[in-house]
């Protein structure tokens, strides 16, 4: 069953395709309360990780019908405002839970920047590029991928902005 677990993910051959290095980390997937910010908050502390290093990706739709996709670290909560401003729209909402997998090919839980049916216009939160690396899904629930963010934002055309909610909002 292990073998199973840690076979390469399509991210996983996206990268290597590229020639991007990265390693891979595998998990349980039940790494505590599915759904949650605290999810993610779990999955690191569990593999040893820094929660800041962790980027969840949160896929959203614009006022004009546009698509966008936000890395925000595990721990933080994406501010739609500054969201929207950093892609240009009036308003932004998250894609509903039902659409996430006709849109980006993954499920909830597994969604990657990498590899989504198509390339959306990508946001990181800025303190991406504090690391020498960092960690995101691997594509599917209980893989995920390190690597050097310059790379990965290079790979997706992505920018950084300041995108969440400041300590106390919600």
């Amino acid at each position: 069953m292990a073998k199973h677990k840690e076979e390469k993910t399509n991210v996983m051959r996206i990268l290597d395709q590229r020639k991007i290095p990265y390693t891979a980390h595998f998990y349980e997937e039940n790494q505590g309360p599915e759904g949650t910010r605290e999810y993610g908050v779990h999955v690191a502390q569990a593999l040893g990780q820094d929660p800041a290093r962790g980027f969840k990706t949160l896929v959203a739709r614009g006022a004009s019908k546009g698509v966008y996709v936000f890395e925000v670290p595990v721990a933080e909560n994406l501010d739609l405002k500054k969201a929207a401003k950093a892609v240009g729209e009036k308003s932004i909402e998250l894609l509903h839970v039902a659409e996430i997998n006709a849109v980006t090919g993954y499920i909830r839980g597994g969604c990657s920047p990498v590899g989504m049916k198509k390339q959306y216009p990508t946001v990181f939160h800025e303190t991406a590029l504090d690391y020498e690396s960092i960690y995101i899904s691997a594509g599917k629930i209980g893989a995920q991928v390190e690597l050097a963010p310059r790379a990965l934002l290079d790979l997706l055309r992505a920018d950084t902005a300041d995108i969440i909610t400041e300590q106390g909002e919600a």
